[in-house]
């Protein structure tokens, strides 16, 4: 089932939805950021809250009934914590959605609902499980509230998977330069605004911290200023995941602070990659992070090459009990 039939089907059971959820951990918890800013930044009625799986377990949110939709999100759909998170929804009597690549997997066995997405087949693939995310809650919106630019959304979806994977092949030379810069850096920061602020913080702790076994901070481009920037120095490392839209204003007074003081800064930066060019101004907010998402892996991958450390590399995750 697509998103809008599984939300149509919801809807025909549940007539009142009160609050959505949002569970994962790590990566697949930050690919669901954007579809809880999205929902958070347009409806008027929902309650909608994000959680990292245990905190799900262990402090169950008294919203959690009949009238809350919960989406929850695994690559492999084996990751415990959100598999139990799933029989924990099911248990309280919410609506439960799961995003997985794996079909019959553990995370599917208390799901009402599953979308499988693909993965490794390209840069555009490794977006769908956040795509499908923001898909549901457009049409939880649209189908329990309505939405103005439901329309516009649909034309973004239709363009979003393939402008990303062009942009990410676009970015292999600057990726390089990228790599050859920061394969010595033994901390990277990372920070960004809006939609993709958790795309800033996957990034730290995925694809540095737990892939390159970089130290990494993330943080908030409107935070920058209460705390973080005291750290900024002549060749300190950072990258800018700079957005098109409403937050591009503190993305930027960011980025002038570091050029002030000759941080080391590399900036990817959706308005490079033509966002606005195929995307609605109306919904452009939403879909920076998928675009941004699949021109970092590039810089990723890259980096990897450069250090001799391939992003599969692991000490602990997989082969220890934790």
């Amino acid at each position: 089932m697509n998103p809008k039939q599984i939300i149509k089907e919801i809807k025909e059971k549940q007539e009142e939805i009160r609050s959505v959820i949002f569970v994962g951990c790590g990566a697949s918890k930050a690919e669901l950021y954007p579809a809880k800013y999205f929902l958070e930044n347009n409806s008027k009625n929902l309650r909608v809250s994000h959680y990292t799986a245990n905190e799900f377990n262990y402090g169950t949110i008294a919203s959690l009934d009949k009238t809350a939709i919960v989406i929850s999100a695994s690559l492999g759909g084996s990751t415990p914590e959100t598999v139990q998170a799933n029989a924990k929804a099911k248990e309280y009597g919410a609506h439960v959605i799961s995003l997985t690549r794996a079909e019959n997997s553990a995370l599917t066995k208390d799901a009402d609902y599953v979308i499988c997405h693909r993965f490794a087949e390209s840069y555009g693939a490794k977006l769908e499980k956040m795509g499908y995310a923001l898909e549901l809650a457009v049409e939880i919106l649209e189908q329990y509230e309505g939405y103005k630019d439901y329309e516009d959304a649909q034309v973004a979806f239709s363009k979003i998977y393939d402008l990303a994977d062009s942009a990410a092949k676009s970015a292999i030379a600057d990726a390089r330069k990228f790599a050859e810069a920061y394969k010595n850096d033994s901390m990277i920061y990372l920070m960004s605004s809006g939609a993709t602020a958790e795309v800033a913080y996957s990034t730290s702790i995925c694809l540095m911290m737990e892939m390159q076994w970089i130290n990494s901070g993330s943080f908030h481009s409107g935070e920058f200023f209460h705390g973080p920037f005291e750290i900024v120095d002549k060749d300190v490392p950072f990258i800018l995941l700079m957005n098109e839209g409403s937050t591009r204003p503190m993305d930027a007074r960011a980025l002038t602070f570091l050029k002030r003081f000759e941080a080391k800064t590399t900036v990817v930066d959706a308005l490079d990659y033509g966002l606005s060019s195929v995307i609605p101004k109306t919904v452009i907010d939403y879909f920076n992070p998928m675009l941004i998402t699949a021109v970092f892996r590039v810089y990723a991958e890259e980096l990897s090459y450069a250090r001799q450390h391939p992003l599969t590399k692991r000490r602990y995750m997989w082969k220890l009990e934790y």
